[in-house]
């Protein structure tokens, strides 16, 4: 019998990789622009911090909402609707002038730039076994450096030019990526011919029944959420002393998470050689590294830099491994078991951002750090606790 599934080119990884960078900075433009808009609706840097959870919040009801349909509807359709919509918000985003509307804009925006996460699916169903955790590696290396390089080009861009105007190049490069996908993107067949009711009840099943995918959720929310904290109280501290840098210093420090992510591509090649449950050991160490240097030099950019190099390179190693780990258990529920996965890592990061900005408010960096601190405890408490029980 021969594989029906269409073949996952080189062409293709290197435009799904891309497109997902692209397509996920949208979520996270807002973060080093936090001050200037603030600064044009003369408001606090507590009301402004919540344009950045929110948009995550709305990122994880999209994960729960949309993600699951890429098992039972025509991906291609979904992402292609979900387009459409991310370019409406976006210009709505750049013209609005009433500061309420903006934090129902920002979660709408997070609600429909969910497409990478039906990518990453779509890789692990058309892969085959030998480069699967290679290729999902390469496209999640896409959206971490899509993050990073979001944060880079909208503080240089805010600063410069406005920060309505990154919004208004950020519609132009989904138009252009969408013409792609309509061109580009393969077809698949879904996996799944019940209603939606039962979709999502499948998804709560796997959520309650499989330890494996229970344990990868727990360890990614918590290492999304640090990093989530520090990042967003990043441009405030940058404006404080010694620093009193402006919007564009906080985006270059995307740069710097960037190196990280471009080294974690690797990590999928080294389960030739280790075990993933080792790998993601050292990755959860790493990110326990990073605090030192964030604290304790984090008065300093070569601290904070070298800090966010070991953050990003740690996550992305731990993100990879992970989605490695789960997509194995049932190749037909993709979608849906990286919909639970991402909900949870989104959830994690909206609660890293939230108690980041309180921390922030009340304690400054060192409640930053703080907070990123004992999430990264957590994860490395359950992991050691946990993973000798699940395989």
């Amino acid at each position: 019998m021969t594989n029906s599934k269409p073949l996952l080119s080189k062409p293709i990884l290197w435009f799904l990789t891309i497109a997902t960078g692209l397509i996920v900075a949208n979520i996270y433009y807002n973060q080093p622009l936090l001050g200037l808009i603030a600064k044009d609706f003369q408001i606090s840097e507590s009301k402004v911090s919540k344009i950045a959870m929110l948009t995550q919040i709305g990122y994880a009801a999209g994960l729960l909402i949309i993600i699951p349909l890429g098992d039972k509807v025509s991906r291609k359709k979904l992402i292609l609707i979900s387009m459409f919509l991310t370019m409406l918000l976006l210009l709505s985003m750049a013209t609005a002038t009433y500061f309420p509307l903006l934090y129902f804009i920002s979660f709408a925006i997070g609600l429909t730039s969910v497409i990478p996460q039906l990518f990453v699916p779509m890789v692990a169903e058309l892969s085959e076994e030998k480069n699967r955790t290679q290729n999902i590696g390469m496209v999640m290396s896409g959206l971490l450096i899509g993050i990073l390089a979001s944060r880079m080009i909208s503080g240089v861009i805010g600063e410069h030019f406005g920060w309505r105007n990154m919004f208004y190049i950020a519609f132009v490069l989904m138009l252009i990526t969408t013409i792609l996908i309509y061109w580009i993107l393969p077809e698949t067949k879904p996996n799944f011919n019940g209603t939606y009711k039962s979709l999502l009840q499948s998804v709560w099943h796997f959520a309650k029944t499989e330890p494996v995918l229970q344990l990868a959720s727990f360890r990614g929310a918590m290492g999304f959420a640090g990093l989530s904290a520090i990042f967003t109280n990043l441009v405030f501290h940058l404006e404080e002393a010694p620093f009193f840098a402006d919007a564009s210093i906080a985006g270059l420090f995307g740069l710097a998470g960037a190196v990280g992510a471009i080294a974690a591509a690797s990590a999928g090649k080294l389960t030739k050689y280790f075990k993933k449950n080792t790998i993601i050991t050292v990755a959860i160490i790493i990110i326990m590294i990073s605090w030192f240097f964030t604290y304790l030099l984090g008065n300093s950019y070569l601290g904070l830099a070298i800090g966010f190099i070991l953050i990003d390179f740690g996550l992305q190693s731990m993100h990879i491994m992970n989605q490695s780990v789960f997509f194995s258990i049932n190749l037909k529920a993709t979608s849906r078991l990286n919909t639970v996965y991402m909900v949870s890592y989104f959830i994690g990061g909206s609660l890293g951002t939230f108690l980041g900005a309180i921390a922030w408010e009340h304690y400054g960096w060192t409640g930053v750090c703080f907070v990123g601190i004992n999430f990264t405890l957590l994860a490395f408490v359950a992991h050691s606790i946990f993973k000798g029980k699940v395989r």
